[in-house]
């Protein structure tokens, strides 16, 4: 439990550290969410700015959180395995995270509850906004190719590990040979071209970025694991979903509507994008957009859990039923 307790404190202060938000953003209040003027509740939420969190800055946009009386305040961190402590520790009131991040705070007990779904695979191979990438003229042209290899991925023992790894595994590979190497999504480019990484589990807008420069999808890693794949989920803490029960509710209702509005509507969601990502506007229609149904995909989960049960992630079985809402 101390070497626990150890590693939520290294890990919030890794996601303050990280943090794209102005200086001037208020302190986290242990007490409960911060009440703003006009009788709504802001809320903290640790986000990574990349496509999959699109419906949040839509659903903002659009009003669906503040006719709920909430207010969203979202902060950019690099990864989930990052923003968990952040939720724990009363930084953030929610987060987004992949699923085996997840996973892997509750095998640990990890006072985590998921709250609401929050993105999927497209289920089509070789067009998922999440692959494996090579830079151009690579060498490498099958995910076995990764094997002795240097791989990046935004942060270690998440969902990049666990996909890689199958689609090493799927591959005819030895998926414990893959050498996997943390950095930002917005930097991988940059790595792939100066040979420090081989490949790299890489996601839209980034993905779009790399193709542009004449890169290839050597895999499709989340199609790999499961075609509907349920890769990422907003989340809280269990003692903020006690104590907040009422802001809960309504979060969830207000993101649900915003997955379904995203889904159905694009468009929109390119023109969002370009608001808090670097990506540049001629490659926004280059983007392949992920699905975002409202509810998750439990079988894929279930899927996610053994991949990381069989490379030794957790320590015990996770408790889906105590995770999932």
């Amino acid at each position: 439990m101390r070497r626990l307790l150890i590693g939520l404190v290294t890990g919030a202060m890794f996601v303050a550290a990280t943090a794209c938000g102005s200086s001037d953003d208020p302190e986290p209040d242990s007490a409960g969410p911060d009440k703003a003027s006009g009788g709504t509740t802001t809320v903290k939420v640790g986000v990574i700015p990349i496509i999959d969190v699109a419906p949040l800055y839509l659903g903002q946009k659009k009003g669906f959180y503040r006719e709920r009386g909430i207010e969203l305040s979202l902060t950019s961190a690099q990864g989930g395995a990052a923003i968990v402590p952040g939720v724990v520790s009363g930084q953030f009131d929610f987060g987004f995270s992949n699923m085996t991040s997840l996973l892997t705070a509750q095998s640990k007990n990890v006072p985590v509850k998921a709250v609401v779904n929050g993105v999927a695979s497209t289920g089509k191979e070789g067009a998922d906004f999440a692959e494996l990438a090579v830079k151009k003229g690579s060498p490498l042209k099958s995910a076995k190719d990764v094997e002795g290899k240097k791989v990046a991925a935004n942060t270690l023992n998440n969902i990049c590990d666990t996909s890689t790894r199958e689609s090493v595994r799927k591959d005819g590979g030895d998926p414990s040979k893959v050498d996997f190497v943390e950095m930002p999504f917005d930097q991988m480019q940059a790595a792939l071209d100066g040979g420090r990484v081989d490949a790299a589990c890489v996601v839209e807008p980034a993905l779009a970025g790399i193709k542009a420069k004449g890169g290839t999808s050597i895999a499709s890693l989340f199609f790999d694991v499961s075609p509907d794949l349920t890769v990422a989920m907003y989340f809280t803490s269990q003692k903020y979903a006690q104590q907040e029960p009422e802001t809960v509710r309504k979060f969830q209702e207000a993101t649900a509507e915003s997955l379904e509005y995203a889904d159905s509507h694009p468009e929109e969601v390119r023109e969002i994008i370009t608001t808090y990502t670097k990506i540049p506007g001629p490659l926004v229609e280059t983007l392949t957009l992920p699905r975002w149904p409202a509810e998750p995909d439990r079988s894929s989960i279930e899927r996610l859990a053994e991949l990381g049960e069989q490379d030794g992630l957790f320590e015990q079985a996770p408790d889906l039923d105590k995770l999932l809402p």
